[in-house]
C-alpha cells in the first residue's frame, strides 16, 4: 500500500514540476488556449474585414479598399499573437523561462507589426502612382520594391535586437565583405546605377521606340536594375546592360512631336523656268494647304518650303522640307506617300520629268576602216 502512495505522490510532483518547472495543468489549458484562437482566426479576420467592408464601400477613394484587401494576412496572424500571450500569462514562469517566453512575446508582436507595415506599402503605392509623371512608372516600381525590401531588413533588425544579437558589428564586418564584393562587381554596381539614372533623368519609357548607338532598335520593353529589354522590329529580343545607355547616344523617335520629310526632286535639265516655277508653287501650295502638314516659318521645326537647291551633274535640285502634324509610323507613311503621287502629278502635269543619273561619252576620232580581227595563237 505504501509503495502505491509514493506512486501518486511522484506522480503528482511529476505532474506539478512539469515541462521546464511548468505545471502540466497549465501546459495543457495553455495550449488549449493557443489552439482555441487559431482555430478562430479565420473566423476573426472574416469578422473583422468584414466590419471594415461596410464602413470603406460609404468612401469614394479606392486606398482604402486596397488596404483592405492586404490586410487579411496579418489579421489572421493576430490572434494567434493575443492566443499566446494570454496563455503564457496564465502559466507561473520561473525567472529565466519568463524572460524567454516575453522575448517571444515581443518577437511575434514585432513580426505582426512589420508584416502588417509591408502589407501597407501595397495601398501606399496608389498614391506614388500619381506622381508617375514626375518619376516615371518604372521608377516608381523601384520605388515600391525598395521600401518593401527596406521594411523587411528593419524588422530582421527588430528581431535580432530583441534577442539580445548586435547588430552594429554584423553590418561593420558586412561592410568589409561589400567592399570586396565591390571589387569583384564592379559591372553590377555600374548597371544599378545607371538604370537609377535613366530613370530620374527619364531618357526612355517602357514602350518607347529609340535606337541605341551600334546596339538596337526597338519598343522598350523593360528597364531593370541590371539590363533594359529592347524588343525589335524583327521581333528579337535584345539585352543591353544599363550603362551602355551612359557611353552611347539613344535617339527617342517616341519622344518627338512631329516627322520631317526632306527630298531632293531632280527636273530634267530641259524643264523651262516658267515649268520649274510652277512644279515649285504647285508644290508648295499643296503642302501649306493640306491639314496633314505643319505651316509655321517662325519655326524652323514647323516650317515648310520648297525651294531650288542646286545644279546638279545631271538635273536641276528642287529640295521639298516639310513637318506632318502626325508622328505616327502609320500615318507617316501614308502621309508621305500622298505627297509623292501628288508631286508625280504635279511634274506630269507640267509637261516636264524627273532626270535620272545619266553620262554622255564623245569620241573626237572614230577609227576607220575594218576593224582587226583577234586570232588565236596556234598550239
Amino acid at each position: 500500500m505504501s509503495s502505491f502512495n509514493d506512486f501518486i505522490l511522484l506522480f503528482k510532483d511529476v505532474w506539478k514540476q512539469g515541462l521546464f518547472g511548468v505545471n502540466i495543468s497549465e501546459l495543457v489549458i495553455g495550449l488549449f488556449i493557443i489552439l482555441i484562437f487559431y482555430v478562430l482566426r479565420s473566423f476573426f479576420a472574416r469578422f473583422v474585414i468584414a466590419r471594415l467592408y461596410k464602413i470603406v464601400k460609404k468612401t469614394k477613394t479606392d486606398v482604402d479598399d486596397a488596404v483592405i484587401e492586404v490586410i487579411e494576412g496579418p489579421l489572421k496572424f493576430l490572434p494567434v499573437v493575443i492566443g499566446f500571450f494570454i496563455a503564457t500569462s496564465y502559466i507561473e514562469l520561473k525567472p529565466d523561462l519568463f524572460s524567454f517566453i516575453e522575448k517571444l512575446n515581443r518577437t511575434l508582436i514585432t513580426v505582426f507589426i512589420f508584416w502588417l507595415l509591408h502589407q501597407l506599402i501595397v495601398p501606399f503605392s496608389f498614391i506614388i502612382k500619381k506622381f508617375e509623371d514626375q518619376l516615371t512608372t518604372a521608377l516608381v516600381d523601384w520605388t515600391l520594391k525598395g521600401l518593401k525590401i527596406l521594411v523587411i531588413i528593419l524588422g530582421v533588425v527588430a528581431i535580432l535586437e530583441l534577442w539580445g544579437i548586435r547588430v552594429g558589428p554584423i553590418i561593420a564586418g558586412l561592410g568589409l565583405f561589400g567592399v570586396a564584393v565591390a571589387l569583384g562587381a564592379q559591372d553590377l554596381f555600374k548597371n544599378l546605377i545607371s538604370g537609377i539614372m535613366i530613370l530620374l533623368e527619364r531618357r526612355f519609357s517602357i514602350g518607347d521606340v529609340i535606337m541605341v548607338s551600334g546596339e538596337a532598335e526597338g519598343i522598350v520593353e523593360k528597364i531593370g536594375f541590371r539590363s533594359t529589354l529592347i524588343r525589335q522590329f524583327d521581333s528579337n529580343l535584345v539585352m543591353i546592360p544599363n550603362f551602355k545607355f551612359a557611353e552611347q547616344s539613344v535617339t527617342n523617335y517616341t519622344r518627338r512631336k512631329n516627322r520631317r520629310i526632306k527630298w531632293i526632286i531632280g527636273l530634267e535639265y530641259r524643264t523651262t523656268v516658267d515649268q520649274i516655277k510652277n512644279i515649285r508653287n504647285k508644290i508648295e501650295e499643296y503642302i501649306f494647304n493640306d491639314h496633314d502638314f505643319l505651316n509655321d516659318n517662325t519655326d524652323y521645326f514647323k516650317s515648310c518650303f520648297v525651294r531650288i537647291d542646286s545644279f546638279s551633274d545631271s538635273s536641276i535640285d528642287l529640295s521639298v522640307q516639310c513637318f506632318t502634324k502626325n508622328a505616327e509610323w502609320g500615318m507617316f507613311i501614308s502621309v508621305k506617300e500622298k505627297l509623292a503621287i501628288k508631286i508625280k502629278e504635279i511634274v506630269e502635269g507640267e509637261k516636264a520629268g524627273f532626270a535620272f543619273p545619266s553620262q554622255s561619252v564623245y569620241f573626237e576620232n572614230l577609227p576607220t576602216g575594218q576593224p582587226e580581227i583577234f586570232k588565236p595563237p596556234k598550239k
